[in-house]
């Protein structure tokens, strides 16, 4: 018998985390462990919607087979249809050029379906840092996710269901720049850690009165560079939480309010 099936008290979950710099994927079980080593694929540049799905087959065709799947990307996403997503209509990645046919080729794209059609099973379309929220929320209170990488992105949860999504990576911080553009990955290699970790400090003190949060959770790639001094300055209602969330989040986003998955079952 597959070790895959008695290891498992529910539905496998094909979880992928889409990011500007690279896509991974693994498959839980119905607890949120692992069953593979996650896999991991570089986000190819100009990426057209078909070419992220085939991606995503790809990384798929490496694991176990799953029984359903939980994709996140950056953007605004309702309903499994992408709205806005920065990265993906950009020539080369982060920062540069916009080509005006990949804008048109991602907004109001129902990817969650295109997905589905080519998954062959129910997929979950989500926000990156809805699904990376979901792998870390206790439920209980008004709970905001923050996930440092290529930009910021965001999720807002009240007693564990998930509200309608706020791009505050495209509202402004200081001198003209978006929040992008401020904490982004690129700022944090211009300036260094420790200058970097002083403009997090000063975003999560913007963010506090507008949200007043029970708890804020700092995640993604960058979370871990957050500075010493810094990460004590922050308060005790901010935790870092590690960055394999959004993977393991692939699981728990099934099981939240507010949320709509659609496709085969």
């Amino acid at each position: 018998m597959d070790p895959l099936s008695t290891a498992r008290r529910g539905p496998t979950t094909l979880a992928v985390d889409c990011g500007g710099g690279g896509i991974k994927a693994s498959v839980l079980d119905a607890a949120g462990t692992m069953h593979a080593q996650p896999v991991r694929a570089a986000t190819p540049y100009p990426l057209p919607p078909q070419r992220l799905v085939d991606t995503i087959r790809s990384l798929a065709d490496q694991l176990p087979p799953a029984e359903r799947a939980t994709v996140g990307i950056p953007g605004m996403i309702r309903h499994g249809v992408v709205v806005t997503t920065p990265h993906y209509v950009t020539r080369g990645g982060p920062r540069t050029k916009v080509l005006p046919d990949l804008v048109e080729a991602w907004e109001n794209l129902d990817l969650q379906e295109a997905l589905s059609a080519e998954l062959g099973v129910p997929v979950l379309l989500l926000n990156d840092a809805e699904v990376h929220g979901a792998g870390v929320v206790a439920g209980a209170g008004l709970e905001l996710v923050v996930t440092l990488g290529t930009g910021l992105g965001n999720a807002l949860f009240d007693g564990g269901r998930l509200a309608p999504h706020l791009e505050l990576s495209r509202a402004q911080a200081r001198w003209g720049l978006t929040y992008d553009e401020y904490i982004g990955e690129h700022e944090r290699l211009r300036l260094g850690d420790a200058m970097w970790s002083r403009r997090v400090r000063q975003v999560v003190d913007s963010l506090r009165p507008v949200v007043l949060w029970d708890r804020l959770y700092l995640g993604g790639g960058n979370s871990r560079r957050i500075t010493g001094p810094t990460l004590d300055r922050l308060g005790d209602d901010v935790v870092i939480v590690p960055n394999s969330a959004g993977i393991v989040g692939g699981v728990r986003a099934w099981e939240l309010g507010g949320i709509t998955p659609s496709g085969r079952s």
